[in-house]
Order: structure tokens, then sequence, then C-alpha cells
């Protein structure tokens, strides 16, 4: 059985509560609390669903429960079985700390349409549609910059690069820094900053580094909803996260993975705001409700809804 286009509005629903939860605890420094709160949210959402799903990319695995950990089922039983990519709170840090970007996300795929990718590590690339094409992450980070400048008919310092603002890319920002370029350093949240390339509004031109694996595969179904371009390659820690990662299917631990690698098939992709960022607004309380922002995307049709909804608290439990 096909995903019902229905369907991306339900997702809505599982990150609109998920915002909602953990909303509460933003700014409180407590970063399990805030991501246990969406988890238990997003999970109630799921399990209402008419559908046959699991959890491919999620919180972790089955000992770490009540997280929503890989090979959990979701949904009813009944309907179409897909595979569930999500994360109920990207950027708990954000979230705890009360700084931007922090996201409710989920993406659903037909089975098999997700690269089942172990919790290590992920080189990425990803660029917006205007430069679809031209990026390839065997290359330099200053000819990546060049090609994308090229593609966008503006030099290279008019690019912006969103990078993660870690020591292991000390000599990335060096060099994109020699390229004249523009960078967003970012302390959390790369699902939005893939996002963030696809939108003219956020001024974001390339995300380039290295962050986790599981987002990867998030931010792949998300710009395969809007015609952008992600590249990966999986970076274990360790031997024993190779080895996983050979485990769960992944036959080339060192090849360069492109979108359809990734994300394939039928995608649909949601994201509430959790906190205000660069695409989406985040949750506001007001009396007797909130108000939310989300965006759900569907690859079949490449349609982008931004929804901005209005909760009131005399009618349901928010």
């Amino acid at each position: 059985m096909a995903m019902d286009r229905n369907l991306a509005l339900e997702l809505v629903r599982c990150t609109e509560a998920a915002a909602l939860a953990c909303a509460r605890l933003m700014g409180r420094g407590d970063e399990t609390a805030a991501d246990q709160a969406a988890v238990n949210a997003m999970r109630s959402w799921l399990n209402r669903m008419e559908m046959d799903a699991t959890v491919v990319i999620g919180e972790g695995e089955r000992d770490e429960a009540p997280m929503l950990y890989i090979g959990e089922k979701v949904g009813t039983g009944q309907g179409p079985k897909l595979e569930i990519a999500l994360d109920p709170l990207e950027g708990t840090t954000l979230c705890a700390t009360g700084g931007p970007n922090a996201l409710a996300v989920i993406a659903a795929a037909e089975e098999g349409g997700f690269l089942h990718a172990p919790d290590t590590y992920m080189d990425k690339i990803a660029v917006g549609p205007e430069a679809r094409g031209v990026i390839d992450i065997d290359k330099s980070p200053t000819d990546n910059l060049k090609a994308v400048a090229e593609a966008k008919h503006v030099p290279v310092e008019d690019l912006t690069a969103v990078i993660l603002d870690r020591p292991r890319h000390e000599k990335l920002i060096d060099e994109v820094r020699r390229t004249g370029c523009r960078i967003k350093l970012i302390k959390d949240g790369d699902v939005s900053a893939a996002i963030a390339t696809c939108s003219r509004d956020t001024r974001v031109d390339i995300l380039l580094g290295i962050g986790g694996a599981p987002e990867g595969v998030i931010a792949a179904a998300a710009l395969r909803c809007v015609g952008g371009e992600l590249q990966a390659r999986l970076k274990p820690r360790s031997p024993e996260e190779a080895e996983r990662a050979r485990s769960m299917g992944v036959r080339d631990v060192d090849a360069k993975l492109q979108m359809s690698d990734l994300a394939s098939g039928n995608v649909m992709f949601a994201a509430t705001g959790v906190t205000a960022g660069d695409f989406l607004n985040g949750v506001r309380f007001r009396a007797q409700g909130a108000l939310t922002q989300s965006v759900v995307m569907r690859s079949e049709s490449m349609t982008v809804r931004y929804i901005d909804a209005e909760h009131n608290s005399r009618f349901k439990e928010l």
C-alpha cells in the first residue's frame, strides 16, 4: 500500500505535539527532560496513525527505551508499511539554552527508502536547487565554493557557508575563510542548516562539515522534497562503529553517498519550530493556547506547505 498524501498532514501533527511539549522546557537547562517530553508526545501521535511503520532513524537502541529507538514499531499496524526517520527534538542543547533553530522533525518513506545509518559521524555537503549538480564531496571546500558561486552567478565573497562550531572543523573553517566566503558558525542543528540552503530568505548557500549520520538521512529526505542536494560519507569514530554500520546493511563504509543512497522513493518530511529560527518560528505560548509554525514537504509532488497553527488549550491538552 502506497503512502497517501494525507499522511503528510498527520506527520505535522506529530511534530507539532513534540514541539509544544518540549518548548515549555526551553531555557531550563535540562536537555534530557526536554528531549523526553518531545519523545513522549511524538510517540503518542505516531501510534494513533493508520500505518505499519518501523523507526529506522531514531533516538538509539532498544535498551535505551523509552526513547523512540531504532527498530521500534509505531502506528496502528494497519495501513502502509513505512520506514520512519525522526528526531523529536533536533537541537536539545538549543532548546535547553534557548538558542535558535531547535526543531521537531520527522520523515517517512516506503520500505527500503532510508539508509539505516548508525549513530556515528557523517561528513556532509548540502546546497539548494540553484547549485544542485555542481558539488562534489571528494573535492576541496575551495573548489566547491567556487562551483557554487559560479552556479549562482555571484562572487565567492557573497556566499555564506554554515559550519558546526566544533574543534574538528578548525582546518575547514580556516580554508573557507581564506576563500573570502562568509561563515555562519552554529552550535547545533545541522538538519535545520541543511534545509536553510534551500530557502532564499535564510541567505545560506552551503552546509559543510561533519555532523551526525542520522541527521544526514533526515536532511536528505527534506532536500529531496525541495530539489536541493546533499552528498555524504560516513565517518565512524571506531572499528566498532564501522562494524555496526555494516551490520545495519551499509556495504561500503567509505563510499560516497548520494541523496538516493540516503533517502529514495516516495518521501515525506515535516518539521515544527521549537525555538525561533532561520526558516520557522518557534512555539509561542499565550493565554489559553499556543502558536506553532511548521513545514511539510512531499517528494512526489515537490509541494512545500508552511502551516501556522493556533492551538486552543480549552479543547485539547497542550
